[in-house]
């Protein structure tokens, strides 16, 4: 479930960053969300479903 909101905050940073030209650091919250997803996906493991 968290590597899957990885993937979709990971993307929405992707687009808004790099297709729209987006230069806020609001913007930048996106990606530090996906990688505390990634980072919950791994410390819980597969014992979360």
């Amino acid at each position: 479930m968290f590597l899957v909101l990885a993937i979709i905050l990971g993307l929405a940073w992707i687009t808004g960053f790099g297709l729209f030209h987006v230069a806020s650091a609001a913007i930048h919250v996106l990606i530090v969300l996906a990688i505390i997803s990634v980072l919950l996906h791994v410390v819980r493991g597969k014992k979360s479903s």
